[in-house]
């Protein structure tokens, strides 16, 4: 009898769907942290000065990261290190979850949340107003976030469920750019009128994922 079939005769339709939820949602993550770190490496790329191969004339992306240097440079360098050590603050071996990188975790993610905060107001985001608020939202959200898993850090539930929150938050950023794609690939947005929707679209999305995921496996994570 295939599994399926004999998880749902026995009773354990729900648990095979939350698992399969979960799995999903992993899969959905590694993804995400690939784009993630390819986005960091093309503006590494931009402000190493290639610019004109990996700068499209019709999607001016990351444009102007060059004209400030170092705002740029201290909000990409802690976003490389959130991506990178982000997925591993999740996982668990022999029911021990990961201490050693917390730290550095955490320290990267207060100072991408407060250079997320202050560059819409010093770079002019390429989607205007509306960008730069669903920025700073979001930004906050996220600070206050860390800031509350950082407090809950002898409480290990609460502690992981606002590491979470924050951690979906900041790893959305990855999600905005397929929103633009499929926006022009289907309706021909071009960024400069869509990409402060997107910027919403993808904040929220993975917000509301985080709170999904916070109930799967709340009695997991206690």
């Amino acid at each position: 009898m295939p599994r399926i079939v004999h998880e749902m005769l026995t009773g354990g339709a729900y648990f095979y769907i939350v698992k399969t939820i979960q799995k999903i949602l992993w899969a959905g993550t590694w993804t995400l942290t690939l784009i993630g770190v390819l986005l960091v490496l093309r503006r590494l790329g931009i402000m190493a000065g290639y610019g004109k191969y990996l700068i499209s004339p019709r999607f001016p992306f990351d444009s102007g990261l060059r004209n400030f240097p170092v705002l740029t440079m201290i909000h990409i360098i802690p976003g490389l290190v959130f991506m990178l050590l982000g997925p591993f603050q999740f996982l668990k071996t022999n029911n021990v979850r990961p201490v050693k990188s917390r730290f550095v975790f955490i320290i990267a993610s207060y100072i991408i949340g407060v250079s997320a905060l202050v560059m819409p107001f010093i770079t002019l985001p390429l989607g205007g107003l509306n960008e730069a608020v669903a920025s700073s939202f979001f930004a906050l959200y996220f600070l206050v976030s860390i800031t509350r898993s950082l407090r809950n850090r002898y409480r290990p539930g609460l502690q992981w469920e606002w590491l979470l929150r924050a951690y979906a938050v900041g790893l959305a950023i990855a999600t905005v750019r397929p929103i633009m794609a499929l926006s022009f690939a289907f309706f021909g947005l071009r960024p400069q009128t869509f990409l402060g929707t997107a910027f919403w679209i993808g904040f929220s999305l993975h917000a509301i994922i985080a709170e999904v995921w916070i109930n799967l496996n709340r009695e997991e994570a206690r």
